[in-house]
């Protein structure tokens, strides 16, 4: 009997199109350690309800305001594909979304994960859940929840999706918004450490495509392999900032006026979000260490350099605006946080938007 007459004889199964909840079911159990070390004691219940439970710590905040992202890895997961290296795109998740709610003084809290792939893989999946965890360690929130799903329909077989929603929570009389920014303040770049999590398509067209190099051809100039260049993490700074945000913004006095996380826009779209009327960002292209990947690629590309400010961070992973006063104060306390800071321009009259000097 050949084996489509078996198949009908004993009746098709769930796995005979292409879903196996064996293969997620040994998943879960194979991550539950890790998912539960990323438990903070504000997490109630155990994995596998069907909703996450977090009680929030009220007594922590007089007006407590709740602050959501939600973002996904985007193309650096071709990578990822193409390395076989699964385990570093969910911290990049993470990384991405706390690193964008921190901006506003918010401290994570929690995280729920969403993952679509073609033909689920145990050790595949088991590194993504690695990832997340790590990602969720780091910034200080809980995996409370997430979803699976094998989708044979959609994805070829070697692809997935990761994206994910984060929640974190501030004191409303802290948050910050850019509002208080004026003219005279002096603005700080945090060093990034690569390509984060954004400009993926033009790097990709750029270093395969134009140029045809391989995910395992090693370039003089960057000092390593282009699969390693690109897998370069998406830089946490949520516990610099938090620290900082502690010492330096004491009730309605703040000296940290305004937070820009530079993700897909760069410097030249991201930095505008959070000015107010009349105030410009004037940028010193030559005031921080540019990492080699950005030169490489715009001349590889044949890459204008506006559009490279545009479309990638160049080297600054977020951007501070603060009180020229306390300036040198403020670098000193990211500095002792681990984090590679540079002075790198100011606020001056003038239209909405960034000017490079």
């Amino acid at each position: 009997m050949d084996d489509q007459s078996s198949k009908k004889q004993k009746g098709l199964t769930y796995e005979d199109a292409g879903v196996s909840i064996d293969t997620m079911d040994a998943g879960i159990r194979d991550s539950k350690e890790l998912i539960r070390s990323t438990y903070r004691p504000e997490v109630l219940g155990d994995v596998g309800h069907f909703g996450g439970l977090f009680a929030l710590d009220k007594s922590k905040y007089d007006e407590p305001v709740l602050v959501s992202s939600t973002d996904s890895v985007g193309t650096k997961l071709r990578v990822a594909f193409m390395t076989g290296k699964h385990n570093t795109v969910g911290a990049d998740l993470v990384a991405h979304c706390g690193n964008d709610i921190v901006v506003l003084g918010a401290e994570p809290i929690f995280f729920l994960d969403y993952l679509g792939i073609g033909k689920l893989e145990r050790h595949v999946m088991g590194q993504l859940i690695e990832g997340v965890a790590k990602g969720c360690k780091e910034v200080g929130c809980a995996l409370i929840g997430g979803e699976t799903a094998e989708l044979p329909s959609l994805y070829k077989e070697g692809e997935y999706d990761l994206a994910g929603a984060i929640v974190g929570v501030v004191e409303r009389s802290q948050i910050v918004t850019g509002e208080k920014i004026t003219i005279g303040d002096n603005i700080i770049g945090l060093a990034s450490v690569g390509l984060h999590t954004n400009g993926y398509s033009l790097a990709r067209k750029i270093l395969f495509d134009v140029c045809g190099y391989g995910v395992d051809d090693f370039i003089q100039e960057l000092g390593m392999a282009i699969g390693e260049a690109l897998l370069k993490p998406h830089k946490s700074y949520v516990k610099s900032i938090l620290n900082l945000l502690s010492k330096f913004n004491v009730k309605s006095d703040f000296k940290v006026k305004g937070i820009a996380h530079l993700t897909g826009g760069g410097l030249i779209d991201n930095v505008p979000r959070i000015l107010p009327e009349n105030c410009c960002a004037l940028i010193n292209k030559n005031s921080w260490k540019m990492l080699p990947i950005f030169p490489f690629m715009q001349e590889k590309g044949n890459v204008a350099e506006m559009e490279m400010y545009r479309v990638f961070n160049m080297g600054i992973g977020m951007v501070i605006v603060v009180s020229a006063d306390y300036t040198e104060q403020i670098m000193d306390e990211l500095k002792a946080s681990g984090e590679t800071v540079y002075k790198i321009g100011q606020i001056v009259e003038g239209e909405k938007k960034v000017v490079f000097q």
